[in-house]
């Protein structure tokens, strides 16, 4: 009879630690999402991610991890995205001008000289449009999470750009948009698509005369070792933006998805003050190292693009409906 108890305490001691260690390993069971993007852990937009891992970090008591891999160590920019629709990658960041190719959507912030302003460009981001957006490409098997500011895009190259007649013939490098290229087209110059990371050799060995970026960019990348010409036409303010997948996201539970959604805001307005400084930083380190920048007569440049409208209204209604919609808010 003791015998039997003892052997009836031991089972239930057993099964007590099993459960325990059930519950305690289904407790901590933590999911790591891979986020992917092309900058260096330098730029304001590693720092703004690493935010809002942090961030998911903590909100989660540890069950939701994003490990950020930078430096386009896990492929471009498009190979990113679509790595993150085979299912092997979690997160991506991604220029808005890359996601034409996947959602029409994102044609409007290729567009030249759309925006009045930096304060009407965030309206816009932050308006019914922008979420319309970033929710387009649900059917392409991601959506966007957030905006990341990246300042308004500018063309540098050898030679100083004072007006359009100085782009004529030269070849620029683009992204692969095809706004992007209708618009340096527009301006008699040749666009160029080519990935981000050839761009240094291509500028370096004459592949491409000229480029168009923002000037952490063009720093950070070390573009100003090889141009020394920076004008400050700002004809685009294409922002980055952070995508997940949706079978990443659909892992999560209902709390989670939300923490990941409100750190990802958070992070975008914390990167909207990063910008500001990088910028200033930056442009003050390129001056120092011989760069000229230029100041232009921008309406020498939206009159040069007009046309580019006109041919969108004809072609693209629906991008023009957006067109218009966007001019109107105030």
């Amino acid at each position: 009879m003791q015998n039997r108890k003892r052997i009836l305490n031991t089972v239930t001691s057993i099964a007590t630690g099993i459960m325990f260690m059930l519950g305690t390993s289904q407790a901590f069971a933590v999911t790591t999402l891979k986020l992917s993007h092309n900058q260096n852990r330098e730029h304001a937009v590693h720092k703004a991610m690493a935010e809002f891992a942090n961030e998911v970090k903590e909100k989660t008591n540890g069950e939701v991890r994003i490990r950020i891999y930078s430096d386009s160590q896990l492929g471009n920019q498009r190979e990113s995205i679509e790595l993150m629709q085979n299912g092997a990658l979690d997160i991506a960041k991604s220029n808005a001008a890359e996601l034409e190719a996947f959602s029409p959507a994102y044609s409007i912030f290729n567009l030249p000289y759309l925006f009045r302003d930096k304060a009407h460009y965030q309206q816009v981001i932050n308006s019914d449009i922008g979420k319309e957006i970033l929710a387009s490409s649900q059917n392409m098997g991601f959506i966007g999470l957030t905006y990341y500011d990246a300042g308004a895009r500018s063309f540098y190259a050898k030679k100083p750009i004072r007006t359009p007649d100085d782009l004529k013939g030269l070849k620029i490098r683009v992204q692969p948009s095809p706004t992007a290229i209708a618009m340096v087209k527009g301006l008699e110059g040749n666009p160029t698509p080519l990935a981000y990371g050839e761009l240094y050799t291509a500028l370096q060995q004459g592949v491409v005369d000229a480029a168009e970026n923002n000037i952490t960019s063009f720093t950070l990348s070390r573009h100003s070792e090889v141009t020394k010409f920076f004008s400050l036409d700002e004809h685009t303010m294409i922002p980055d933006v952070l995508l997940i997948s949706n079978k990443s996201l659909n892992k999560l539970t209902a709390e989670q998805q939300e923490i990941v959604k409100k750190a990802a805001q958070n992070s975008s307005e914390y990167m909207v003050q990063l910008w500001e400084k990088s910028e200033q930083e930056e442009r003050a380190k390129a001056e120092k190292h011989g760069v000229e920048f230029i100041v232009v007569d921008k309406t020498l440049f939206q009159d040069a693009v007009k046309p580019l409208y006109g041919d969108i209204a004809k072609t693209q209604p629906e991008l023009s409906e957006m067109v218009n919609r966007v001019r109107k808010i105030e």
